[in-house]
């Protein structure tokens, strides 16, 4: 779980969520989802917070019934489709959902 602490130190990151899911069109379930699930997982370095935000959107679009492809997510959000391949699913357990085997 995650304090307003998270959220006030992680601001950056969140607007960068909700720019995303802007982007794709997302609704309110979604990017609260996404949300929850980057605050609750947040990377100590910097250079992996861009991924885990990236995994975190498509994951909550996922849960959230509002899937968009990892290249779509991977681009809105600047990084590489393999670093939202990568991180997706444990972002997703870390959550307590089980992830889609397809």
């Amino acid at each position: 779980m995650y304090s307003a602490r998270d959220r006030v130190a992680n601001k950056e990151w969140l607007t960068r969520i909700e720019r995303g899911a802007d982007r794709l069109d997302l609704g309110s379930e979604a990017r609260s989802f996404a949300a929850d699930m980057f605050l609750s997982e947040v990377p100590d370095e910097d250079r992996s917070k861009r991924a885990a935000a990236a995994a975190s959107l498509y994951a909550g679009a996922l849960i959230a019934g509002e899937e968009r492809s990892q290249k779509r997510v991977a681009e809105v959000m600047d990084v590489t489709r393999l670093s939202v391949q990568q991180r997706w699913k444990s972002t997703l357990e870390s959550a307590g959902f089980q992830p889609p085997s397809w």
